[in-house]
């Protein structure tokens, strides 16, 4: 009996073990397969024009997106200077100072507004930035990326601090620091890696995002200098462009996807070099 319920156990391991690798490798070969598809048909029209030029008139063929990439960088800048400080100081709040019931309260309200549709967010900051003025503009797209990093930079620095030994707290107090002191001198260094990768995680999450500029920066074919006029981004220049009857505008589509996701590669590789040093001066 314990000989049959012994094979029994190894032939349903080995079964479990065969199912998670083949829903792995699935994962793996699916993610694979629409990268080498984004490189293929993106490398093609990838040349120094489509980072240097602006985009041609309708029917004539080559140009580039150099306003688009440039856009793209204004508005995420906009949405650090508005997000990043409110989610930072959000989430040293609800770790270091929250109450049970009232820090319950602000870490659902945050879990749900992390959930919103984008698009929803979009006609908010439509409203709240672009009725007003009557006109679209960098402000108002850099408000709505804002309101949308706030959430993820404010639960990920709350884990961040939590995961922090008490005992540090207890040693700057008992050596007379108080606690913003304590925060800022002890508790916010030792917690920086972890900050800055959620950070640079939660501008990543909005770098690809299309709905919210639709309402609000709009878009522009030209260079749009200062911050109060429609300017031109990425994701909304893969949607305009992949939506369009033209050849050549479907093939800069695909390279400009490709450069979005190269820009988000970047993001998400400088949130593991952060986290290797760190950790490297932690156990050094």
């Amino acid at each position: 009996m314990n000989r049959a319920r012994l094979m029994w156990r190894k032939s349903l391991n080995a079964v479990m073990l065969t199912l998670t690798g083949i829903a792995a490798l699935a994962v793996v070969s699916i993610l694979f397969l629409i990268l080498g598809y984004l490189i293929y048909n993106g490398g093609k029209s990838l040349n120094w024009a489509f980072f240097t030029e602006l985009p041609k008139p309708v029917g004539e063929a080559g140009g580039g997106m150099a306003n688009a990439i440039v856009g793209s960088l204004k508005l995420l800048l906009l949405a650090a200077v508005i997000g990043l400080p409110v989610g930072l100081m959000a989430g040293i709040y609800l770790a270091e100072f929250g109450g049970k019931v009232f820090g319950f309260v602000v870490r659902y309200t945050t879990d749900l507004l992390n959930g919103v549709p984008s698009i929803v967010i979009g006609i908010f900051a439509y409203s709240l930035a672009v009725l007003p003025v009557k006109h679209f503009s960098a402000l108002a797209g850099g408000l709505a990326l804002g309101v949308m990093v706030i959430p993820i930079t404010m639960r990920s620095t709350e884990e961040f601090l939590r995961a922090i030994p008490g005992s540090l707290r207890e040693g700057a107090m008992a050596l007379g620091a108080s606690k913003w002191r304590t925060i800022a001198t002890v508790v916010l260094p030792a917690a920086s890696g972890g900050i800055i990768t959620g950070m640079l995680l939660s501008l990543a999450r909005v770098a690809g995002e299309t709905a919210p500029l639709l309402f609000t920066a709009f878009g522009n074919r030209f260079w749009s200098p200062g911050w109060n006029q429609p300017i031109a981004s990425l994701p909304v220049m893969i949607y305009n462009y992949a939506i369009s009857p033209y050849d050549d505008w479907h093939r800069q589509a695909w390279a400009a996807g490709l450069v979005l996701l190269g820009l988000v590669l970047i993001a998400n590789l400088g949130c593991r070099l952060v986290l290797s040093r760190t950790g490297a001066g932690r156990s050094a």
